[in-house]
């Protein structure tokens, strides 16, 4: 069986992101915010892209379709944790602000564009317009999601740091499994509902969400082992981690 080259992109694409973030977080902690939205909104921008295509999410003894998305878009969840833990809640739910206008942008300019008179000689107009026609239903509903759910993360994460701040592990993975299961039901019930059979979608982004934002976990210890102390490291920039509280 030839192993599937997409988790090497995989790996590579997060042992990049992932070390660029820590290393910018403790050489240059003025910037370490900046980089740390910017690796955010571009992970979440690239998933709005490429979610239109639909691909086998293939689990060995089961397979089903998803959105080609589900291998990039739980990074979002981790790196909004990874912001949380470094910054605090208000610097987390900035970046979500920051990440959602940037997504309004892209509709913006993917509108500007498709309103323009294509060149007679450009083979692939009817391909642009089905792959970035914009629907505003779907655009409607993924924005909803993306603010209701990205911004439970960050309460939910910040909840349990305050009350079990040595359990990494389980802060981590509570919020992101909340954030991504309430994400794929929104999305997929606003979107879709009275157009297609919602249950099997619903199952499907649950699925392949959650096992890919499971994975991503070692990554998030990883980021925090590697900052060494970020709460003295960082203290005397002005981007230093916050107190607050939720």
């Amino acid at each position: 069986m030839t192993f599937p080259i997409v988790w090497v992109y995989w790996v590579v694409s997060l042992t990049v992101v992932t070390y660029a973030s820590s290393y910018i977080v403790k050489r240059f902690p003025e910037h370490g915010f900046a980089a740390l939205t910017a690796f955010y909104a571009i992970y979440l921008g690239a998933s709005q892209i490429i979610a239109s295509r639909v691909i086998v999410f293939d689990l060995g003894i089961y397979s089903f379709f998803a959105p080609a998305a589900v291998f990039i878009y739980p990074f979002t969840a981790q790196a909004v944790d990874m912001i949380n833990e470094t910054y605090g809640r208000s610097k987390a739910h900035l970046a979500i602000f920051i990440a959602f206008i940037t997504q309004v942008l892209l509709v913006v300019f993917i509108a500007m564009v498709n309103s323009l008179q294509p060149a007679p000689f450009f083979p692939y107009e009817e391909a642009w317009q089905s792959l970035f026609g914009l629907s505003i239903r779907i655009t409607v509903a993924s924005w909803a999601a993306f603010l209701i759910c990205q911004n439970l993360d960050a309460y939910v994460f910040a909840w349990l740091k305050k009350k079990y701040d040595n359990k990494l592990l389980l802060r981590v993975t509570t919020s992101d499994i909340l954030d991504l299961t309430l994400d794929s039901i929104i999305f997929v019930t606003l979107a879709f509902y009275g157009v297609m059979p919602i249950i099997p979608l619903i199952i499907g982004q649950i699925v392949s969400k959650n096992i890919i934002g499971t994975l991503d976990n070692p990554w998030f210890i990883w980021y925090k082992r590697m900052l060494k102390k970020p709460e003295t490291t960082l203290a005397t920039s002005q981007s230093a981690p916050q107190t607050d509280r939720p």
